[in-house]
């Protein structure tokens, strides 16, 4: 997956902005797109990106469809966005941010998990002084 983009809309015009957005970013033309069968992907894929392979398939954007299912699930649980700026902006910042408190979890024991937690929360602390400003108080 190579990026998040929160969009009001799923028409063409909405899928061109996606693409030159990833073009922009990337700064790479990709070999291969790989989207779901929305016809406005297709539309937008041949204006902006008529060289690339692109291919529609319910089985191949499985991969895409898990890599962002964390994302849809913060989405679920903050629903109070009250813009799709705001919403964008958050996951942005908050998609580097997450993975440092979700480790692993299926590997850990329960004694494992919270000692995990802690180093986690003492380096996070550190990172940002929260730990310098209670002492400060």
């Amino acid at each position: 997956m190579l990026d998040i983009l929160v969009q009001d809309r799923r028409d063409t015009a909405a899928a061109r902005r996606f693409f030159r957005c990833l073009l922009r970013k990337t700064g790479v033309v990709p070999q291969v797109i790989v989207t779901d069968r929305l016809r406005s992907y297709g539309a937008a894929h041949h204006e902006v990106m008529p060289s690339v392979e692109h291919r529609q398939s319910k089985y191949l954007n499985n991969r895409a469809e898990n890599s962002h299912q964390p994302t849809r699930q913060r989405e679920r649980a903050m629903k109070g966005f009250r813009s799709v700026g705001g919403a964008q902006r958050f996951l942005s910042a908050f998609s580097g941010i997450s993975p440092r408190f979700r480790p692993c979890r299926h590997r850990l024991s329960a004694p494992g998990h919270r000692t995990e937690m802690i180093i986690r929360l003492v380096i996070w602390d550190q990172i940002t002084g929260a730990a310098s400003q209670l002492t400060a108080a």
